[in-house]
This record gives C-alpha cells, structure tokens and sequence, in this order.
C-alpha cells in the first residue's frame, strides 16, 4: 500500500527545499501571483487616483504624495451621488429578495410536485436563458410605456423579478431533497407552503446564498436597462449616474475615480464576506446541473 502523502511543508525541511521538490508548484503560485498583480493594479489606482489632488493625477503612482478626501467630499456635496447610491441599494435589495423567494418557489414546484405539463413548463423556463438581453430591450419598453412604469422604481425593477437561471437551480436543488421529509411533514400536517418554507428551504441554504449574491451584484453594475427606462436624473442607479457624472467631467479624473470606488466597493465587500458562500455554490451548482 502507498504510504501517506509527503506535507507540503515540514518543520523538519526548509520551504526552498520542499518547494523545489515541487517544480510544477512553484510555476503555479508564480503565475497565480503574476495574475492577482495584473487584475488588482488597475483597482489600485483607482482607488489611489481618488485620493490625489489634481495636480497629481497625471503621475504614475498608487499612493498619492498628498492624500485628500476632498474628491469624496465633492462627490456627496455636489452631486447626486448619495440618492444614486440610494437608488441602488433599493433597487438591487428588492429585486433580490423577490428572486430568492419566487424562484425558490417556482422550484420547488416543478421539484416536488407532479402535475400535467410539468416538464414543458420546465423546458419554457429555460428557453429563456437562450434570450439575449438586448432582444427583450424593446418589449420591455414598451410595456413599460403602456403601464406607465416609466421613470419609477418598479420599471427598473420589473424584468430581473423572476429568472430562469434561478428557477434551473432551485429546481436542480430541490431535486436532491428526499421525498421522505416532504411526506412527512405532511402526516404531521404542514401546509405546502410551510413545508416549502420550513423544511426544503433550510436544506438548499447553498443554492440561495449563491443565486442571492449573484442576483444582487447583477443588478448593482446593471446599466443598459435603467439608462433606457429612466431620464429624471432622480431615479439614476450608480453605474448610470456614474456615466453621466463622467460624461460632465472628463477632465476631472479624480472626481471621476472616486465616484467609480463608491461604486465598485460594496461588490468588493459582498465579495470579501460572502467569498464562501459563493464558491461553495458555485461548486454545489456545477454538481447539480
């Protein structure tokens, strides 16, 4: 029998010693470090040019000789940065929430329940997902128009409600939970919903914190649709704000870098504390379907 696997480092043995048992190792990490450089120096500077002054914007250099948070001070001052970043959070936090609870519904019904026309409901469903984006722009408008959802939260809201990508993977989810737990909660006497809610629900935790994650940071960097369905300035998302502001000041880099962190720090945080969940259901997703 093979004798157990040599540990990657030994108190025993100095790390260049093992590193170089490990030649395919060290190509690894090096090309993983040479990759984390190239994607985090263009955020660095960003966030770095934020904090310059004017007059230092045009140097090439992360950290600025003379740190200011004027620019951010400017920015929630002078613009309507705060209300977009309002508009956002509302925005995304709404649709999020209706995604988890309707597709996670949705789901389970086509999981847990037999009924006449069931897999072609299923097969509509995901017939979507071969939809381009750009396609449904205009029905969406003009619905939008004929329902006087123009310039109003819920025509930003409307289309991302409900989705076939969610639908696919709750179902694919609750498919893996056993039958056996649904019957019995129905001997003890639970209502449908009360077995969805209480007993599959908590079994798919994954699934939900995955779809919840990705359902949020698609509709925070969402552009296209809330630029064409909004023109009061007052119903503006950030990434539609942020164009705009950028368009008012080209030459105005670091005012235009400071708006582009507000925007691009809490996809950073969600990232950094949900990191988790999401590579967990990444995994588990990839495994069911």
């Amino acid at each position: 029998m093979p004798g157990p696997a040599t540990p990657l480092f030994d108190a025993e043995r100095p790390w260049r010693v093992a590193l170089a048992e490990r030649p395919g190792l060290v190509v690894a990490w090096t090309l993983l470090a040479i990759g984390a450089i190239v994607m985090m120096t263009p955020l660095a500077y960003m966030i770095g040019t934020s904090f310059k002054a004017p007059h230092e914007v045009y140097e090439i250099n992360l950290i600025p000789h003379e740190p200011t948070f004027e620019n951010y001070i400017f920015i929630f001052e002078k613009t309507r940065f705060g209300l977009w970043f309002v508009n956002s959070v509302v925005t995304s936090a709404l649709v999020t929430i209706s995604v988890l609870f309707f597709d996670a519904l949705i789901g389970y019904t086509l999981a847990k329940f037999e009924f006449r026309g069931r897999e072609f409901v299923f097969i509509a469903i995901l017939s979507t997902l071969m939809i381009p984006t750009e396609m449904l722009i205009v029905p969406w408008y003009v619905m939008a128009k004929n329902f006087g959802w123009l310039n109003s939260y819920w025509g930003i809201m409307f289309p991302g409600l409900m989705t076939g990508f969610g639908v696919f993977l709750m179902r694919q989810f609750f498919m893996g939970v056993p039958d056996d737990y649904i019957h019995a909660a129905r001997i003890d006497g639970l209502s449908e919903f009360k077995i969805w809610w209480k007993v599959a629900l908590p079994l798919v935790t994954p699934a939900l914190s995955a779809l919840g994650i990705f359902t949020f940071l698609g509709n925070w960097t969402a552009f296209l649709w809330p630029l064409i369905v909004t023109n009061d300035r007052a119903l503006y998302t950030l990434p539609v704000g942020l164009a705009s502001f950028s368009g008012e000041n080209l030459t105005d880099w670091e005012l235009v870098m400071a708006g582009a962190t507000i925007a691009t720090l809490p996809t950073l945080v969600v990232f950094i504390v949900f990191q988790r969940y999401i590579i967990r259901g990444v995994v588990l997703a990839g495994l069911k379907g």
